[in-house]
């Protein structure tokens, strides 16, 4: 991936910048005024986030590499695209209008998505020195922690809605077997993903619903 010397010389001020970013978005989603509008900009503030995680990816993305990505999020899209129109993996749901573009009924977001949680989670594993099936334990144990936050969340954001309102427990055991799916593949591909981006991006976005589910859940 491309990785000019002027931007990725400057990691801490682009932290600085994704600290600010995710706060003011926090504070547009929950002020009743500019709710509905922030809530707009989510597929495009998880794009920027994708896209500045790209520039930084450690070290340079060879074929092997790419194609790994593609084939999470070509996979990952496929999945949601049949458990949407089924309701056989996840179980019974529709997504809303907040997350952009959609083809058979899934937003394209949603395989970027997937591959942002996995790409972020490993690269934190990494950080940490965490090797072999360990690895993979624990970060698809932080992918899952991550959904179980998101999804009181996301009918607020009118990003999906579960039937009846509730969330199935199939869905998180299908979350934790895709994230062992995709986080063994990387593994077994050798691939070792090191972004100095990577651990402010998932607290940014963790803290991001968390805030968001304190704020509709708790408080209200």
């Amino acid at each position: 991936m491309l990785k000019p010397e002027y931007i990725t010389d400057k990691s801490k001020e682009i932290k600085i910048f994704l600290l600010v970013f995710y706060a003011v978005g926090i504070i547009g989603v929950i002020v009743p005024f500019t709710s509905v509008f922030f809530s707009k900009l989510i597929p495009y503030a998880l794009f920027i986030s994708f896209v500045l995680l790209a520039i930084f990816h450690s070290p340079k993305a060879d074929r092997k590499t790419l194609i790994i990505f593609l084939g999470i999020f070509l996979l990952s899209y496929t999945i949601e695209v049949v458990g949407v129109n089924t309701g056989f993996i996840f179980g019974s749901y529709h997504y809303g209008e907040n997350l952009g573009i959609r083809i058979l009924n899934t937003p394209l977001i949603i395989g970027i998505n997937w591959l942002f949680l996995v790409y972020t989670t490993s690269s934190v594993t990494n950080k940490m020195n965490v090797q072999g099936p360990p690895a993979i334990l624990l970060a698809s144990t932080m992918m899952l922690m991550y959904d179980i936050i998101l999804e009181p969340v996301a009918p607020y954001l009118d990003m999906w809605h579960w039937e009846n309102e509730r969330v199935p427990f199939q869905n998180y055991l299908a979350w934790f077997f895709l994230a062992l799916l995709f986080h063994s593949a990387l593994k077994v591909s050798g691939i070792r993903t090191q972004n100095k981006l990577a651990i402010v991006m998932l607290i940014c976005q963790f803290a991001f619903f968390l805030s968001l589910y304190i704020n509709f859940k708790i408080i209200h």
